[in-house]
Parts: C-alpha cells; structure tokens; sequence
C-alpha cells in the first residue's frame, strides 16, 4: 500500500523527494522529533508530547510558527491518517521538526518545517510482551549527563551503534551510562528497577531522555501506596541486585527485561503497572 506523509500540511506520496542534501536534519543533526500512539483518532498524552517539543524547540532556539498550536497539529496529525485510511486502526505517528536550510553550523534562519509519518500498530492498547529480553551494557560511548540529552533530538547516533552491537553480540537491548558510570536508559526507552516494593529510575540529571511513559509511570506510582518510587543514580551493580527491570516508551508502553548477565528477573510489576498506564492512557 503506497501511504502519504504530510509535508508542512501538504500531503505527498511516501516516497516523493521533498527533501534533499542541505537538509539541516541530515548535515547537522539539527531536528526534533516525537512518536507517539493514536488509537481511534484519539492521539495519546498529546498535550504532554506536545509540551515536550514546544519546550525542546526553545532550547534550541527554534522559531515557533505562531500557527504551531496543539490544535493546529492535532488537525494535521488527524488529516495525515485520513488520508492513509487508517482512522480506525491503532497507529505509530512520528512528528518531526527540523530547521530549515541554510547556513554551516551557524543556521541562516531560525524558521522550521515539519513532517508527519503515520505506521499501523497491531495493537490497540498496552500489551505485555512475554518474549525474553536479554540485555548488556555498552560501553564503547557513554551519554551526556546534561540538558541536550534529554531532548528527543535526531542526534542518536550512540543508539544506532549500540544497536548493531546488541544485534552482533545476539542481545535484545542495550543499557546506556554516562561518563560517571551511572546507568542512564536503555536504547529504545528509559529504565526502572524495582526492589520489593520500592522502585528506581534515573534522574533527569543523569542524561536520560525526558519520557513521556516515564513521567505517566512515575507520577502512578505515586498514587500507589504498595509502592515507593525514586529518581535516583543507578549503578550497573545495583541491576544485578534488582529483583526486576522494565523499560518503558510510549511506543510499547511497558517492557520487562527478563535476562542481565547471569541474572533472571521477575515480570510481576511490569504486568501490574501495563494495565494501569493503559487506564491513564483512556483518561487522556
């Protein structure tokens, strides 16, 4: 099936060349992006996604069309998967920012442009994947324990490498440190371990991408009496006491580890915790 993108509210065929070599995204990394679900034209924690990019084009000094509401968006977002027909299927949108070209390092405008890409999901809410998941650190790179990597920006290349590591060394995912040593995320989300009842993840602090799933899972816990949550540094030693790891995104929602080393994790929170983020999720 050929799919339409949405090019700056122009929709074009999927593989039409709106783009080419000067594009800042491409040279300089110079670009935002977001996923996130939509199940029945109802887009997922869009008021937090959308304050997530409004806030990262501040930081990197982006100019913000004044027509770039989350009304306006929500509109294209919606117009981009009527066009596809796709209304009534549960989809993976990624919204992409990019500045616009010209100029070396130094951009000869601050202006932006953006593209909207729809993908079918199979399913429509949260679901627990039992398959096993097996992970190692990588330390060939370390992330940047500051404010930039917090940010969904395209620069992943520290992903993509640990990545090809992961695939070549037969593991399913890969936990990411910071200079300091400290565990920071996994490649494709961020990370908690629990103890018992208590329940850790990294800090802002600690470089980690400012999750959307990870705020929504945070601020759960802290409505849950049976459970204590806390951001704070996590040592690669402390996984290996942990009584269970999850990752969690707004793509796959909740993702238990099952393996690190020669340890074997439970999967019991997890599997609470995916039917209380699909219940947050139905709440808007």
């Amino acid at each position: 099936m050929e799919y339409m993108v949405n090019f700056n509210g122009e929709l074009l065929k999927d593989d039409s060349l709106f783009l080419n070599h000067e594009n800042r995204g491409l040279r300089y990394g110079d670009s935002l992006f977001e996923t996130f679900r939509v199940i029945n034209n109802t887009i997922i924690f869009w008021e937090d996604h959308y304050l997530r990019l409004m806030s990262s084009m501040r930081i990197l000094r982006m100019e913000i069309p004044m027509n770039f509401t989350m009304e306006f968006l929500e509109q294209e977002i919606l117009k981009t998967i009527a066009a596809n027909q796709l209304a009534d299927s549960a989809i993976r949108i990624r919204l992409t920012v990019f500045r616009n070209n010209g100029g070396l390092y130094k951009p000869e405008t601050n202006n932006i442009s953006f593209c909207i890409e729809s993908k079918v999901m199979k399913s429509l809410f949260y679901t627990f994947n039992e398959t096993p998941n097996e992970v190692e650190l990588f330390k060939d790179f370390y992330v940047n324990a500051d404010l930039m990597s917090t940010l969904k920006t395209n620069n992943k290349i520290i992903n993509v490498v640990g990545s090809i590591f992961a695939q070549e060394n037969d593991y399913d995912n890969c936990i990411l440190l910071n200079a300091n040593k400290q565990v920071v995320e996994v490649l494709n989300g961020n990370l908690f371990m629990v103890n018992g009842s208590k329940i850790k993840t990294p800090p802002l602090e600690s470089g980690c991408i400012n999750g959307i799933a990870r705020k929504k899972i945070i601020t759960t816990l802290k409505k849950i009496e049976t459970y204590e949550i806390e951001e704070t540094a996590i040592s690669p030693f402390d996984l290996q006491k942990a009584d269970e790891l999850f990752i969690t995104n707004s793509i796959i929602g909740i993702q238990s580890i099952t393996k690190y080393r020669k340890k074997e994790f439970k999967t019991e929170v997890a599997k609470d915790l995916i039917g209380k983020l699909n219940a947050v999720a139905r709440l808007g």
